[in-house]
């Protein structure tokens, strides 16, 4: 979980400069604040069956948004997911040059076909729908879902799951953020994205939205002058949400790609990087 103060203070509390042009990765950004001992795989990049031999090809959203990626730049190496991709990749035994960074929209990540990437990265959750159309790797982050609200509204100041029947809640489609708040609050309006949900809450057309937890404390800290966490939603069946990558169905890359997940999180890299850009403890009460 997030502490507020931490995760505030990398999203400067202001809104995240959106570059709407798709990116490359050209430059080449120190992958965390953590070296990796056991850095390049033992076969090398050479082995490894990319889109373009010698390169790593890794999706994002298009904006993509702090703290998973800092100023819509994820060549920069800085944010969450950017960090956790430069050292998977050095991992596998790739240059920070090497990594090639396209964008994608979410929905077409996860549905079945040729994918003119190698690894998707704006956090997916594993589900068992989704692994149908796609492959994961081992997860890099365990989250749980929460709502967002602003000061005044009928959602402020609510501290249960019941409180908040009743009243109109917002939520992304396609995301596991949808069914967690149909299961567990009812049926909430559904938006194409995030940012529209916000632009709703904001003209006061829902009261309230539900999305990951890091992303519920970026809109109510850089999206919202009046911003407000009213709590976590518990999720005792799978003990929170994980996010992976995602890979192309049966990719030869999902192996070596999990495999360097675990690495990082063996050696400690991965604590290391969450800790920098999400912290480990959130002030969000949970909602029973």
């Amino acid at each position: 979980m997030i502490r507020r103060r931490t995760l505030l203070a990398s999203t400067g509390l202001a809104a995240v400069a959106l570059a709407l042009s798709a990116c490359s990765g050209t430059a080449a950004p120190a992958a965390s604040s953590a070296s990796s001992s056991g850095a390049a795989s033992a076969s090398g990049p050479a082995s490894l069956a990319t889109l373009t031999a010698g390169k790593l090809t890794v999706a994002t959203g298009q904006p993509a948004y702090s703290p998973w990626v800092e100023d819509d730049k994820p060549e920069s190496g800085k944010g969450f997911e950017s960090a956790v991709t430069y050292a998977v990749a050095k991992q596998l035994g790739y240059a920070a040059s090497d990594v090639v960074w396209v964008r994608s929209t979410f929905d077409s990540a996860v549905t079945p076909g040729a994918k003119p990437w190698d690894l998707n990265i704006q956090q997916f959750s594993i589900t068992a729908a989704r692994k149908q159309a796609v492959d994961f790797s081992s997860p890099y982050y365990t989250t749980t879902q929460a709502v967002v609200t602003t000061k005044g509204s009928k959602a402020e100041g609510v501290t249960t799951l019941a409180g908040l029947k009743g009243l109109t809640i917002g939520v992304a489609s396609g995301t596991t953020s949808l069914q967690v708040a149909t299961d567990k609050i009812g049926a909430p309006k559904v938006y194409n994205s995030n940012d529209d949900a916000v632009q709703a809450l904001k003209t006061k057309q829902i009261d309230a939205i539900v999305a990951d937890l890091p992303t519920a404390f970026y809109i109510a800290g850089g999206q919202l002058d009046d911003g407000v966490v009213v709590g976590q939603i518990a999720d005792s069946t799978t003990g929170g949400d994980e996010f992976a990558f995602v890979l192309p169905k049966d990719s030869k890359l999902t192996a070596p790609v999990s495999a360097a997940v675990d690495a990082i999180t063996k050696s400690g890299e991965l604590k290391t990087i969450t800790d920098k850009w999400l912290s480990s403890e959130v002030d969000a009460p949970v909602l029973q």
